[in-house]
């Protein structure tokens, strides 16, 4: 028999990552050594204590029932909590919090509860490609706003035509930024507070990577704008922070109406995230912070690795204030994808390809800081061997 699959999965673009796993999956059956600098998974274990806490709460036989689909109210107090001592921002935990199973989830069910069919969302490109993908699925259409290095990779939003903006309902944001490693600062969020209120538009801000930052530098929350929750959603891991990539759980917070909105989309779909990982949670949140910090310096000393190798092979790359990726232009005569498979087939190292993520990426490949030091100074040393 033959299946036909519906018209939005055909529309579907090969999933980014899942080609750069089949492709190093090729190249490691063929015994090449690969270093994997392409998806941005990190290497690190989750912190002891944390684990710890994990198998303590897994013990008690009362969280292997369902879970609440809206999240522990413990955890969303602990949340609320966390958000108080890191940004300043006040949160009502029972209204204004929700717990996901992973941030990823949440950022692909939010269209969902605001888009019809035909409506309009306004996309960063490049970006994480769920923001896009998740519109398509709710029936909409995606307006890209290219994020260029001489706009320090911000979008300009004077440049979004104003029937675009009015027939928009949800505006997308990420900061810091996946895949350029740029930030954002009060300016910009007021401006996108302002364009939101002039234009009636929903605000989702993808804060994954705010405590993945070097050089003492503290990425804002988009919450602490004055205004920014009468519009905005704002959504966070603990998968980056915590090295808990695999353990599912992170939460949206912001105006409650819009939390309202997600949590009614998702009492329908999921059944919530295993309480026994959500107390872990509570653990992580509520600890000392010094697991934080040491993970922000090792990535640290991997960014002062790669960065000076990378311009001696010719590579013009900057070191970014946040987040564990390197936004690198490929060198002049090369594609992204060109260059992606140079270091591949040559070097055996898997990055990113910048067009991956959209149009606006073109010229540029994404390495991400998810191997050590020393895998990261064996890839610098194969780079510079390689003629461009």
């Amino acid at each position: 028999m033959a299946f036909e699959k519906a018209e939005r999965v055909r529309l579907l673009p090969p999933y980014l990552f899942q080609e750069i796993d089949r492709l190093k999956a090729e190249l490691v059956a063929k015994g090449v050594d690969v270093i994997n600098l392409g998806v941005g998974d990190p290497d690190l274990p989750t912190p002891k204590h944390i684990i710890d806490s994990l198998n303590k709460a897994a013990q008690v036989p009362a969280n292997h029932q369902y879970p609440s689909y809206s999240g522990m109210d413990d955890f969303k107090v602990c949340t609320a909590r966390w958000y108080k001592r890191r940004f300043g921002v006040d949160l009502d935990p029972y209204s204004e919090v929700l717990t996901l199973i992973g941030s990823k989830e949440g950022l692909a069910h939010l269209p969902l509860a605001f888009i019809n069919p035909g409506d309009l969302a306004i996309v960063p490109s490049p970006a994480y490609p769920v923001y896009h993908i998740t519109t398509m699925f709710a029936g909409g259409e995606s307006f890209f706003m290219p994020l260029l290095r001489e706009n320090g990779f911000l979008p300009d939003l004077s440049a979004i035509p104003s029937d675009v903006a009015r027939r928009a309902k949800i505006l997308f944001i990420n900061y810091p930024n996946n895949p350029t490693g740029a930030v954002a600062g009060r300016d910009f969020f007021e401006r996108v507070v302002d364009f939101a209120k002039e234009y009636d538009l929903l605000v989702c801000h993808d804060a994954a990577y705010t405590e993945m930052a070097f050089g003492g530098y503290k990425p804002m929350s988009f919450l602490e704008v004055p205004g920014a929750k009468d519009v905005g959603i704002e959504f966070h891991s603990l998968s980056k922070t915590y090295n808990m990539t695999g353990w599912r759980l992170g939460f949206a917070v912001g105006n409650a109406q819009i939390v309202g909105g997600l949590g009614q989309i998702k009492s329908n779909i999921d059944s919530g995230a295993f309480n026994a990982v959500q107390q872990a949670g509570i653990t992580a949140l509520e600890s000392d912070q010094s697991c934080v910090a040491e993970m922000q310096k090792i990535y640290q000393e991997r960014l002062d690795a790669l960065i000076p190798g990378l311009r001696r092979a010719g590579i013009e790359a900057e070191a970014p204030k946040a987040t564990f990726y390197v936004w690198c232009p490929v060198p002049k005569g090369y594609t992204s994808k060109d260059f992606t498979s140079l270091l591949l087939k040559e070097a055996g190292i898997v990055t990113t390809p910048g067009s991956g993520f959209g149009a606006p990426g073109e010229g540029y490949i994404r390495m991400a800081l998810t191997v050590s030091k020393e895998r990261i100074e064996e890839a610098v040393a194969r780079i510079q061997k390689l003629s461009f």
